[in-house]
């Protein structure tokens, strides 16, 4: 069934003719399966979050039905809830037929569903957009088997093309212009010219250790990413700073001349949050690093967790940063070792094994969850979780970055006779639920699912690592009932509801 471009698709296509004609055939090319991944990813949230419109919903044999508010019925595939390959090329509402997740939406005339249409459109034509730009010689990124594979952590980063891999705003990126995403998305790997910014000392937030090469005098060089600088600090005087390689996160960067990876502030929304950076992870970065590397010392060299160098803020989440140890130092290179996120394992030949994929699960669900039984839940998702490879690629021990949202339990840090770091604000609880779903709905239905990519694939690739696991109520939890993981088209569609919002999976775990 031929379906016409959307506004979105249409807009694309018109600016690729002026920056960039030679994508323009690629980028047509890669139209239906773009389509067909969003449209996946949002008949996975329409499964199972709890959305207040769907009413009910009845199995068969063959498919699944949603009863709608007002009568309507929404008609689809069996749902797979950690599938990653797109499998849904078409929905029916009440029998006419849908093939794309905007205008599908669109139809269903729900509450915010306007806006939330308006960022499916977008997102299918962004990652459109970033099929195209793949190398011909590197379909997907995939790594001949036989073939040494990028060397440096960075490029396995801009290998991840399709984003998010079960958000359908898995490369919503509302603000940026063709030739933006071009200039500065990861997965068309270019060199970014960050800015610096200088503001007096005495006006900022910033912690001990704020290198010299980013200080001029009694001023900070508060480094910007050029699309900040333009879009939300045009009132600021911006100088000329340094080259670097944006990595998965965008606004994260790592220098072309090597040392601290850069966070710096992108007031726009990225798949579902604005991406700048809160005076609060300013204040808490010294101690929170401090205390994630006392505690990693717990862990019998398993894990790793990056230092936070320094952060500065001018109080202002437009205009902060945050230097950060860049993971490759936690591999001996000379040995072979390297380092690829969590979220790059699918284009690693040996992780499509289940020996493999068992080895790999067995490493981070026992060191996450001894990490959790300590008095820490880790946000462990594909692109805060990172592996370290022997030269033959086995899993050795786990690299963490991005302290910002964690959760910490002063509770059981005490049960455990370890200090509780000086803190307050929104890392600290000792709610159970609030504690296990931060790192449930990470490391199991977010890396450790997408890297299986089936329900199938993830029940028996895992089974053997679950049940080696230490008998502790947190494990108990794990292999009983149902998995949390964040309901983000619920998130989308609630703009009035602050926090985390919750679904609830099937467990492939449960009963092994």
């Amino acid at each position: 069934m031929y379906l016409p471009a959307s506004p979105a698709e249409e807009a694309v296509a018109a600016e690729l003719v002026s920056v960039r004609p030679a994508l323009e055939a690629a980028y047509t090319g890669a139209l239906g399966g773009a389509r067909a991944a969003v449209l996946t990813r949002l008949w996975r949230a329409l499964a199972f979050e709890p959305l207040p419109w769907v009413v009910g919903r009845e199995r068969s044999a063959d498919g699944l039905t949603l009863l709608l508010a007002g009568g309507g019925r929404l008609e689809g595939p069996l749902p797979d809830a950690y599938a990653t390959t797109p499998y849904v090329r078409e929905l029916l509402l009440d029998g006419k037929p849908h093939r794309g997740a905007a205008r599908l939406v669109a139809a269903l005339g729900v509450p915010h569903g306007e806006g939330f249409a308006a960022e499916l459109d977008g997102s299918t034509a962004s990652l459109a957009l970033s099929r195209a730009g793949r190398p011909d010689t590197d379909t997907y990124g995939s790594e001949d088997a036989d073939g040494p594979g990028p060397l440096t952590t960075r490029e396995w980063e801009q290998r991840v093309v399709d984003g998010h891999p079960y958000h359908p705003n898995c490369r919503s990126r509302p603000g940026f212009s063709v030739a933006e995403q071009l200039a500065y998305a990861p997965e068309h790997r270019p060199v970014v010219e960050l800015g610096l910014v200088a503001v007096r000392a005495e006006e900022c937030l910033l912690t001990d250790g704020w290198p010299a090469e980013l200080r001029d005098g009694g001023r900070v060089l508060i480094p910007v990413h050029p699309w900040q600088a333009r879009h939300a600090l045009a009132h600021e005087r911006v100088r000329d700073g340094f080259a670097a390689h944006p990595l998965m996160a965008l606004r994260t960067l790592a220098p072309v001349a090597g040392g601290a990876h850069v966070k710096t502030a992108l007031s726009t929304r990225l798949t579902s949050s604005v991406r700048d950076i809160s005076g609060y992870s300013i204040e808490t970065a010294a101690a929170v690093s401090a205390f994630a590397q006392a505690l990693s010392e717990r862990l019998d060299g398993r894990l790793h967790v990056t230092r936070t160098l320094g952060a500065v803020t001018a109080h202002s989440p437009d205009l902060a940063a945050v230097l950060r140890e860049p993971p490759e130092v936690y591999a001996d290179t000379a040995a072979g070792e390297r380092v690829l996120p969590v979220a790059a394992l699918a284009w690693f030949p040996p992780a499509r094994s289940a020996a493999w994929l068992a080895e790999f699960a067995r490493l981070a669900l026992s060191v996450s969850l001894r990490v959790l039984e300590l008095g820490v839940a880790l946000e462990a998702h594909g692109q805060n979780l990172l592996v370290v490879l022997s030269a033959t690629g086995a899993p050795v021990r786990l690299v963490y970055r991005d302290l910002a949202d964690i959760r910490i339990s002063p509770a059981r840090l005490v049960r455990h006779g370890l200090p509780v770091p000086p803190l307050s604000g929104r890392l600290i609880t000792d709610d159970v639920t609030a504690l296990r779903r931060k790192l449930f709905g990470s490391v199991l239905t977010g890396a450790l699912g997408a890297t299986a990519g089936s329900a199938a694939a993830f029940a028996e690739a895992f089974a053997s690592a679950a049940a080696g696991l230490p008998a502790t109520d947190d494990t108990a939890a794990l292999l009983t009932g149902t998995l949390p993981t964040k309901a983000l088209t619920l998130m989308r569609l609630s703009p009035g509801v602050p926090g985390d919002q919750w679904a609830q999976l099937p467990n492939p775990l449960a009963g092994r």
